[in-house]
């Protein structure tokens, strides 16, 4: 896949931050932009921005709550409804909860099923569309937050042993995992799937928790990059000549990072794997 013109982009998380910045420029650079939003009115803006942004009136919104499996199933629904190919899935929504939230449709704790069942589901549901258009691209979005992560997943609730960094690391750590085996399932299919950490960006991320918002993150602020710099590592794996055909990759800064072993534990990986099938009611 060289270049990403004409190419057709799903990005997740697209109302602000990092998403709305990569979902531009993909736009800009010539990609047929579907966005992906939880609100209505923040995803109606960042839609007609991009189009006033770029000169275009095609790009399309999807809205989607990735704290309910049912949402997610509507919008893959929704996009799958149409005959139309998709190139790239950028998988970039995400949430970071101080304190343990249970999701109120599907009773799990939030950081987990909307930072990883929300990719894993979204993903297997549109996957024989990525499949069908390749070459394709799933480029998930996760964070160096994943060496905090304990890799106990059997307890996906964390009932009475709720961190908020370490439920978040846990979460990211399952995004890396996921990566590394959707890519080894998909060896040989032409599509590629790839990990990315933004770095620490100075946006709204995580602004719903009241400390974070009023403390942490102004003093912080003065240290963190830009959402234009945080985006690159998205933008360079989505549209990238440069990583064609490779997968499996966890990149930084637009360069590859190695990983440590808890997240590429094959055993693990297949662990997760079985659990989110469950947990997602897909079958196996």
């Amino acid at each position: 896949m060289s270049g990403i013109e004409g190419r057709s982009v799903m990005v997740t998380g697209a109302s602000s931050g990092i998403g709305r910045v990569a979902a531009e420029e993909l736009a800009k650079r010539g990609a047929r932009l579907i966005l992906v939003c939880r609100d209505p009115a923040r995803g109606s803006a960042a839609r007609d921005e991009i189009c006033a942004a770029c000169g275009r009136d095609d790009v399309e919104l999807l809205l989607c709550d990735f704290a309910s499996q049912a949402s997610i199933r509507k919008a893959a629904s929704e996009f799958l409804a149409s005959p139309g190919r998709l190139h790239v899935l950028l998988n970039n929504a995400g949430v970071f909860n101080a304190r343990r939230r249970i999701s109120a449709e599907d009773g799990l704790e939030e950081t987990f099923a909307v930072n990883h069942l929300g990719y894993f589901l979204l993903t297997t549901l549109l996957l024989e569309r990525i499949v069908t258009s390749a070459p394709a691209r799933i480029v998930n979005v996760a964070s160096e937050a994943y060496r905090s992560g304990d890799g106990d997943f059997e307890d996906p609730n964390r009932e009475g042993r709720y961190r908020g960094m370490r439920s978040y690391g846990r979460s990211k750590l399952a995004n890396l995992l996921f990566t590394c085996e959707l890519a080894a399932r998909l060896e040989g299919s032409g599509v590629t799937v790839n990990a990315l950490h933004p770095g620490f960006v100075a946006s709204g991320f995580g602004a719903n928790n009241k400390l974070l918002r009023r403390v942490v993150k102004p003093l912080m602020r003065p240290f963190g990059r830009s959402p234009e710099r945080g985006a690159e590592s998205s933008i360079y794996l989505c549209a990238s000549p440069e990583v064609e055909g490779q997968s499996g990759g966890y990149y930084y800064d637009c360069k590859e990072l190695a990983l440590l072993p808890l997240a590429r534990d094959r055993a693990a990986a297949q662990r997760l794997w079985t659990l989110s099938e469950r947990l997602t009611g897909l079958p196996r």
